[in-house]
C-alpha cells in the first residue's frame, strides 16, 4: 500500500477513535513542509479529565491496533494523564487536559504548519 494512503488511513482511524471517546478541540497539522519537524502530521485534542485523556489515548491505541495492526513507537505521559503523547513516527497525537493545553499553547509552536482539520 502507498505510504500516503497508509498515513491517511492512520490519521482517519485516530480521528475516529478521538471522536468515539468525545475528544474536543481536535486539530490536525500538516508538518510535511516544515524543516526539522518531529513528524509529518501532528494531531492535538483535549479531554476534560485525566480519566478522559487516558480513555482517548487508550482508544486510539486499541482502534489502530485492531483496524490497522500497528502499535505506537512510543507513548508518554500516562502516569498523571495531564497530557499523553502517542507517537506513530509519521503521525504524533497529543491529548491534553484543557487547562494544560491552554498553558502550553502548543498550537502556536506550529504556527507555520498547514491546519488540515479543526473540530470543536
Amino acid at each position: 500500500m502507498d505510504k500516503t494512503i497508509q498515513k491517511q488511513l492512520l490519521i482517519n482511524t485516530i480521528v475516529e477513535a478521538i471522536q468515539d471517546t468525545k475528544g474536543e478541540k481536535l486539530m490536525i497539522f500538516d508538518l510535511s513542509k516544515i524543516e526539522n519537524s518531529v513528524a509529518e502530521t501532528f494531531i492535538i485534542c483535549s479531554g476534560n479529565s485525566n480519566t478522559q485523556v487516558s480513555a482517548i489515548a487508550g482508544n486510539i491505541e486499541k482502534k489502530v491496533r485492531n483496524d490497522l495492526h500497528e502499535r505506537p513507537w512510543h507513548v508518554e505521559g500516562t502516569e498523571n494523564a495531564m497530557w499523553i503523547l502517542v507517537d506513530y513516527v509519521s503521525v504524533v497525537v497529543h491529548i491534553f487536559q484543557q487547562e494544560t493545553r491552554e498553558y502550553y499553547d502548543i498550537e502556536e509552536l506550529w504556527g507555520d504548519a498547514k491546519i488540515t482539520h479543526i473540530e470543536n
